[in-house]
């Protein structure tokens, strides 16, 4: 009897002596002072495209992050990226293409388990882009005449994102994220990004 208690005991304690040592390991290495490098696919949503029907199109690029956590809180960070698939505005011959962009943000991070960690952060982005009309002539244009040339109309913008990152291996993340790139203040057309990819801490 005693023997079967004893067995029984031994098979309760060593998950949780093994949680234990997990859950020290994950948390011996604090995030302040580490630096990160991240490769993105992004999704560029773009919405109320037009004066009258405002559509909506997805284009698709990539971006490179570089940051670094300031303290177990906040972080800084900067992306460089560009498109590599226009988005095609339905009921017209219009493509819409991020050429380019760079941005700065400034960020709170929060650990919502061992190896997950919600964020938000805010800053300023640099973007340059192009509409395109693929025909010489085309039905319904009249509403996206505005969007021909440079798009977005002013360069700078406010961006924002919302995410999380899983640790999947050491000091490895897998991210998953939501914002908004833009505003093209000349037609109120919106951009907004969707991202995941792997993060690496150093």
């Amino acid at each position: 009897m005693n023997k079967v208690v004893r067995t029984n005991l031994l098979l309760f304690l060593m998950p949780a002596c093994l949680l234990s040592a997990q859950t020290a390991l994950a948390q011996e290495t604090p995030r302040e002072d580490k630096h990160y490098l991240g490769l993105l696919v992004t999704a560029f949503n773009h919405r109320t495209i037009g004066e009258v029907s405002s559509e909506q199109a997805t284009g698709s690029g990539g971006a490179l992050v570089i940051g670094s956590h300031i303290n177990d809180l906040f972080h800084a960070e900067l992306r460089l990226g560009g498109g590599f698939r226009d988005a095609e505005v339905p009921n017209s011959d219009l493509t819409l293409a991020v050429d380019y962009f760079a941005s700065w943000y400034m960020g709170l991070h929060y650990p919502v388990t061992d190896y997950a960690n919600v964020y938000a952060q805010a800053g300023f982005s640099f973007i340059h882009g192009t509409g395109e009309f693929t025909e010489e002539e085309g039905e319904g244009r009249a509403q996206f005449r505005d969007l021909e040339g440079d798009f977005p109309e002013s360069s700078f913008s406010v961006s924002w994102v919302l995410g999380m990152d899983f640790e999947i291996m050491n000091d490895t993340y897998l991210v998953l994220e939501g914002g908004k790139l833009f505003e093209d203040t000349g037609t109120e057309a919106n951009t907004f990004q969707f991202s995941t990819g792997l993060k690496y801490e150093f």
